[in-house]
């Protein structure tokens, strides 16, 4: 496996080896040793698997106070992944990075507790998974606005059009107005 820091250098793009022919591939998505090798020694409590259409967008979600590392992947389809720093003391406080994630390419990426994160469905229809390193909690369940200003994520929306939330996603928060990580 390959482990590479991006322009946020705590959120870590896995490249897994992948072992295929003309019977289909292999590969391994996590692998305790490997990954604490590649600088992700965590624990993992709950799995969680979402479908999604295209334009669908989910997030900027995270808890707070109870904050979720997680590392996500898409099993079928294509997404834009977003992560967002929400820890008041990192040199990366509120940058953002984003990467196309997708059943082809079978990249993973590790989002580290303090992080807000969401994505956006590029193809027809889109299976995401992830791990989690805390369990969910409604009660600490948090949202921030995915067009927010002051973030200015660059959403490659399909045909410039606004995307489909949740109801909770379009009560969501402004980024200046949040809860963040200390």
């Amino acid at each position: 496996m390959i482990f590479t820091p991006t322009k946020i250098p705590d959120v870590i793009l896995v490249e897994p080896e992948v072992f295929g022919d003309n019977r289909g591939f292999f590969m391994e998505t996590w692998h305790a040793g490997k990954f604490a090798a590649g600088g992700i020694a965590v624990n993992f409590v709950q799995d969680n698997h979402s479908r999604s259409g295209q334009g669908i967008l989910r997030g900027l979600h995270f808890q707070a106070p109870k904050p979720q590392g997680k590392l996500v992947r898409v099993l079928s389809g294509e997404v834009f992944d977003v992560a967002v720093d929400l820890r008041k003391n990192s040199a990366t406080f509120g940058q953002w990075i984003g990467l196309h994630l997708s059943a082809e390419n079978k990249q993973m990426l590790w989002i580290p507790p303090g992080f807000a994160h969401g994505f956006y469905v590029m193809s027809h229809q889109a299976d995401f998974f992830y791990k989690c390193t805390d369990f969910y909690d409604p009660q600490y369940e948090r949202s921030i606005r995915w067009d927010d200003p002051d973030l200015a994520i660059d959403w490659p929306l399909i045909d410039g059009k606004a995307p489909v939330l949740a109801p909770k996603d379009k009560a969501a928060t402004a980024f200046r107005d949040a809860e963040y990580y200390e």
